[in-house]
Protein backbone atom coordinates (compact mmCIF):
# COMPACT_ATOMS: atom_id res chain seq x y z
CA UNK A 1 0.00 0.00 0.00
CA UNK A 2 2.93 2.17 0.60
CA UNK A 3 4.47 2.01 -2.83
CA UNK A 4 0.90 4.09 -4.90
CA UNK A 5 0.62 6.59 -1.95
CA UNK A 6 4.73 7.19 -2.69
CA UNK A 7 4.24 7.26 -6.51
CA UNK A 8 1.46 9.41 -5.95
CA UNK A 9 3.48 11.43 -3.63
CA UNK A 10 6.30 11.94 -6.28
CA UNK A 11 4.07 12.63 -9.19
CA UNK A 12 2.46 15.99 -7.34
CA UNK A 13 5.91 17.02 -6.54
CA UNK A 14 6.75 16.92 -10.46
CA UNK A 15 3.63 18.90 -10.99
CA UNK A 16 4.29 21.66 -8.64
CA UNK A 17 7.96 22.07 -9.97
CA UNK A 18 7.03 21.86 -13.66
CA UNK A 19 4.11 24.79 -12.66
CA UNK A 20 7.06 26.86 -11.31
CA UNK A 21 8.10 27.00 -15.06
CA UNK A 22 5.39 28.88 -16.45
CA UNK A 23 6.39 31.65 -18.46
CA UNK A 24 4.44 34.62 -17.71
CA UNK A 25 3.63 36.75 -20.13
CA UNK A 26 3.88 40.92 -18.66
CA UNK A 27 2.64 42.84 -21.06
CA UNK A 28 4.26 46.64 -21.15
CA UNK A 29 3.04 49.81 -22.03
CA UNK A 30 4.01 50.68 -25.54
CA UNK A 31 2.27 53.83 -25.69
CA UNK A 32 4.41 56.13 -27.70
CA UNK A 33 3.97 59.34 -28.95
CA UNK A 34 2.59 61.31 -26.34
CA UNK A 35 3.31 64.89 -25.62
CA UNK A 36 5.43 64.93 -22.26
CA UNK A 37 5.42 69.24 -21.02
CA UNK A 38 7.84 69.72 -18.44
CA UNK A 39 6.76 73.36 -17.21
CA UNK A 40 8.09 75.63 -14.52
CA UNK A 41 7.61 78.97 -13.81
CA UNK A 42 9.68 80.14 -10.66
CA UNK A 43 9.59 83.75 -8.35
CA UNK A 44 13.13 84.09 -9.55
CA UNK A 45 13.88 86.62 -12.12
CA UNK A 46 14.94 85.49 -15.45
CA UNK A 47 14.34 82.91 -18.06
CA UNK A 48 11.47 80.87 -17.50
CA UNK A 49 11.44 77.51 -19.47
CA UNK A 50 9.23 74.76 -21.08
CA UNK A 51 10.52 71.78 -22.23
CA UNK A 52 8.06 69.29 -24.83
CA UNK A 53 9.03 65.60 -26.10
CA UNK A 54 7.65 62.75 -27.37
CA UNK A 55 7.57 59.11 -25.36
CA UNK A 56 9.04 56.20 -26.38
CA UNK A 57 8.37 52.69 -25.93
CA UNK A 58 9.44 50.94 -22.59
CA UNK A 59 11.66 48.95 -25.06
CA UNK A 60 13.48 52.04 -26.02
CA UNK A 61 16.58 54.19 -24.52
CA UNK A 62 15.61 56.96 -22.73
CA UNK A 63 15.70 59.81 -25.92
CA UNK A 64 12.75 61.42 -25.94
CA UNK A 65 11.90 62.99 -29.24
CA UNK A 66 11.80 67.04 -29.62
CA UNK A 67 8.42 68.29 -30.00
CA UNK A 68 9.48 71.53 -32.70
CA UNK A 69 7.10 74.52 -33.70
CA UNK A 70 4.48 74.64 -31.16
CA UNK A 71 3.38 77.84 -29.88
CA UNK A 72 3.65 78.14 -26.49
CA UNK A 73 2.19 81.07 -23.80
CA UNK A 74 1.78 81.76 -20.59
CA UNK A 75 -0.68 83.87 -18.79
CA UNK A 76 -2.09 85.17 -15.20
CA UNK A 77 -5.47 85.94 -13.40
CA UNK A 78 -4.48 89.99 -14.60
CA UNK A 79 -4.28 89.28 -18.40
CA UNK A 80 -0.78 89.23 -18.39
CA UNK A 81 0.75 87.10 -21.34
CA UNK A 82 4.21 85.55 -22.03
CA UNK A 83 5.48 84.74 -25.06
CA UNK A 84 7.68 81.76 -25.35
CA UNK A 85 10.07 81.29 -27.99
CA UNK A 86 11.67 77.91 -29.12
CA UNK A 87 15.88 77.28 -29.02
CA UNK A 88 17.46 74.66 -28.63
CA UNK A 89 14.46 72.13 -30.45
CA UNK A 90 11.60 71.36 -27.64
CA UNK A 91 12.70 73.83 -25.30
CA UNK A 92 10.19 77.07 -24.86
CA UNK A 93 11.35 79.96 -23.03
CA UNK A 94 11.04 83.59 -21.84
CA UNK A 95 13.50 85.94 -20.96
CA UNK A 96 12.36 87.96 -17.97
CA UNK A 97 9.80 86.75 -15.98
CA UNK A 98 9.23 86.60 -12.20
CA UNK A 99 6.43 84.25 -10.77
CA UNK A 100 4.38 86.17 -7.65
CA UNK A 101 3.00 84.20 -4.64
CA UNK A 102 -0.65 83.67 -4.83
CA UNK A 103 -1.04 84.34 -8.44
CA UNK A 104 -2.35 81.58 -10.79
CA UNK A 105 -0.76 80.97 -14.34
CA UNK A 106 -2.09 78.81 -17.13
CA UNK A 107 0.41 77.49 -19.81
CA UNK A 108 -1.49 77.28 -23.20
CA UNK A 109 0.33 75.03 -25.58
CA UNK A 110 -0.74 74.68 -29.51
CA UNK A 111 0.85 71.59 -31.49
CA UNK A 112 -0.38 69.54 -34.28
CA UNK A 113 -3.16 71.23 -34.51
CA UNK A 114 -4.38 70.71 -30.80
CA UNK A 115 -4.23 72.66 -27.60
CA UNK A 116 -3.46 71.71 -24.34
CA UNK A 117 -4.07 73.87 -21.08
CA UNK A 118 -2.69 73.69 -17.43
CA UNK A 119 -2.86 76.24 -14.20
CA UNK A 120 -0.71 76.03 -11.15
CA UNK A 121 -1.06 78.22 -8.37
CA UNK A 122 2.42 79.45 -6.96
CA UNK A 123 2.48 79.11 -2.90
CA UNK A 124 4.08 81.44 -0.66
CA UNK A 125 7.21 80.65 -0.06
CA UNK A 126 8.45 78.84 3.42
CA UNK A 127 12.12 80.02 3.68
CA UNK A 128 14.88 77.09 3.68
CA UNK A 129 16.71 77.96 6.73
CA UNK A 130 19.99 75.23 6.49
CA UNK A 131 21.34 72.02 5.04
CA UNK A 132 23.11 69.91 7.05
CA UNK A 133 24.87 66.78 7.07
CA UNK A 134 25.16 63.91 9.95
CA UNK A 135 25.95 60.00 10.50
CA UNK A 136 23.48 58.21 8.15
CA UNK A 137 21.06 55.85 10.72
CA UNK A 138 21.45 52.98 7.85
CA UNK A 139 25.15 53.25 7.16
CA UNK A 140 26.77 54.84 9.94
CA UNK A 141 29.58 52.15 9.68
CA UNK A 142 30.91 52.69 6.39
CA UNK A 143 30.96 56.76 7.22
CA UNK A 144 28.27 57.54 4.52
CA UNK A 145 26.50 61.04 5.69
CA UNK A 146 22.43 61.77 5.52
CA UNK A 147 20.98 65.04 4.08
CA UNK A 148 18.80 67.07 6.73
CA UNK A 149 16.70 69.97 5.49
CA UNK A 150 15.57 72.24 7.75
CA UNK A 151 12.79 74.80 8.32
CA UNK A 152 9.50 76.34 10.09
CA UNK A 153 6.06 75.80 8.57
CA UNK A 154 3.96 78.24 7.75
CA UNK A 155 0.79 78.02 10.96
CA UNK A 156 -3.00 77.59 9.16
CA UNK A 157 -1.47 77.00 5.79
CA UNK A 158 -1.75 73.70 3.50
CA UNK A 159 2.11 73.64 2.31
CA UNK A 160 3.30 71.02 -0.17
CA UNK A 161 7.22 70.78 -0.78
CA UNK A 162 9.23 69.20 -3.66
CA UNK A 163 13.01 68.94 -2.61
CA UNK A 164 15.99 68.14 -5.53
CA UNK A 165 19.31 67.16 -4.81
CA UNK A 166 22.43 67.06 -6.43
CA UNK A 167 26.09 65.43 -4.92
CA UNK A 168 29.34 67.08 -6.55
CA UNK A 169 26.69 67.99 -9.46
CA UNK A 170 25.10 64.82 -10.35
CA UNK A 171 21.27 64.74 -9.74
CA UNK A 172 20.09 62.60 -7.59
CA UNK A 173 17.36 60.36 -9.52
CA UNK A 174 15.13 59.94 -6.08
CA UNK A 175 11.94 61.22 -5.49
CA UNK A 176 11.69 63.61 -2.36
CA UNK A 177 8.83 65.51 -1.12
CA UNK A 178 7.23 66.58 2.01
CA UNK A 179 3.96 68.08 3.23
CA UNK A 180 2.47 69.64 6.62
CA UNK A 181 -0.08 67.33 7.36
CA UNK A 182 1.79 66.59 10.78
CA UNK A 183 3.77 69.44 11.27
CA UNK A 184 1.91 72.54 10.72
CA UNK A 185 3.58 75.62 11.87
CA UNK A 186 6.48 73.64 13.22
CA UNK A 187 10.15 73.74 12.81
CA UNK A 188 11.29 71.06 10.64
CA UNK A 189 14.15 68.91 9.98
CA UNK A 190 13.32 66.57 7.05
CA UNK A 191 16.15 63.67 6.12
CA UNK A 192 16.27 63.35 2.39
CA UNK A 193 16.54 59.56 2.20
CA UNK A 194 18.08 58.50 -1.05
CA UNK A 195 20.09 55.18 -1.81
CA UNK A 196 22.09 55.75 -5.68
CA UNK A 197 24.32 58.01 -5.16
CA UNK A 198 26.64 57.49 -1.68
CA UNK A 199 27.26 61.08 0.41
CA UNK A 200 30.86 61.11 1.91
CA UNK A 201 32.88 64.12 4.26
CA UNK A 202 34.31 66.08 1.61
CA UNK A 203 31.05 66.25 -0.98
CA UNK A 204 29.42 69.00 -2.45
CA UNK A 205 25.86 68.84 -1.97
CA UNK A 206 23.11 71.60 -3.18
CA UNK A 207 19.50 71.33 -2.73
CA UNK A 208 16.53 72.84 -4.08
CA UNK A 209 13.66 73.38 -2.24
CA UNK A 210 9.80 74.45 -4.33
CA UNK A 211 7.09 75.64 -2.15
CA UNK A 212 4.42 73.55 -4.62
CA UNK A 213 0.67 73.65 -4.94
CA UNK A 214 -1.26 70.53 -3.81
CA UNK A 215 -2.00 69.19 -7.69
CA UNK A 216 1.99 69.10 -8.59
CA UNK A 217 2.67 67.74 -4.86
CA UNK A 218 -0.02 64.85 -5.61
CA UNK A 219 1.89 64.46 -9.04
CA UNK A 220 5.14 63.76 -7.45
CA UNK A 221 4.31 62.33 -4.16
CA UNK A 222 2.57 59.49 -6.43
CA UNK A 223 5.83 58.60 -8.58
CA UNK A 224 7.62 58.71 -5.34
CA UNK A 225 5.16 55.54 -4.05
CA UNK A 226 5.76 53.84 -7.82
CA UNK A 227 10.21 54.32 -7.04
CA UNK A 228 9.69 56.61 -9.79
CA UNK A 229 13.55 57.50 -10.38
CA UNK A 230 13.55 60.89 -11.53
CA UNK A 231 12.45 63.25 -14.50
CA UNK A 232 13.79 60.88 -17.79
CA UNK A 233 14.40 58.25 -15.79
CA UNK A 234 12.39 55.18 -16.84
CA UNK A 235 8.86 54.53 -17.70
CA UNK A 236 6.06 54.47 -14.33
CA UNK A 237 3.47 51.85 -13.69
CA UNK A 238 1.13 54.26 -14.43
CA UNK A 239 0.23 57.79 -15.58
CA UNK A 240 0.38 59.92 -12.40
CA UNK A 241 -2.56 62.46 -12.16
CA UNK A 242 -0.94 66.31 -13.27
CA UNK A 243 -3.00 69.22 -14.35
CA UNK A 244 -2.28 68.99 -18.01
CA UNK A 245 -6.24 69.16 -20.16
CA UNK A 246 -6.37 66.99 -22.47
CA UNK A 247 -4.45 64.02 -21.27
CA UNK A 248 -0.51 64.18 -21.56
CA UNK A 249 2.20 63.37 -19.73
CA UNK A 250 4.54 65.76 -17.32
CA UNK A 251 3.33 68.59 -15.42
CA UNK A 252 3.35 72.78 -15.33
CA UNK A 253 4.23 73.79 -11.91
CA UNK A 254 4.65 77.52 -10.83
CA UNK A 255 6.59 77.50 -7.47
CA UNK A 256 8.94 79.09 -5.46
CA UNK A 257 12.54 77.98 -5.23
CA UNK A 258 15.29 78.22 -2.86
CA UNK A 259 19.38 76.37 -3.35
CA UNK A 260 22.03 75.94 -0.67
CA UNK A 261 25.19 74.28 -0.89
CA UNK A 262 27.09 72.70 1.71
CA UNK A 263 30.31 70.94 2.16
CA UNK A 264 29.59 67.33 3.87
CA UNK A 265 31.16 67.01 7.58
Amino acid sequence: MKTPLIYFMLFSFILVITSCDKVIDIRLDNETDRLVIEGNITDVLGPQVIKLNTNVAVSNTNTYPPVTGATVTVSDQAGNVYKFTEAPAGTYTTPKMIGVAGNTYTVNIVTNGKTYKASSVMPKLVALRSVSSSNSSYNSSDGTRKITVHYLDSKGVANQYNFLMWVNDVRVKRVLVNNDDFTDGNSVSFDLMENDIGINPGDKVTVEMQCVDKEIYTYWFTLMQQNYTGPGGGVTPSDPPNNISPSALGYFSAHTTQTKTITVK
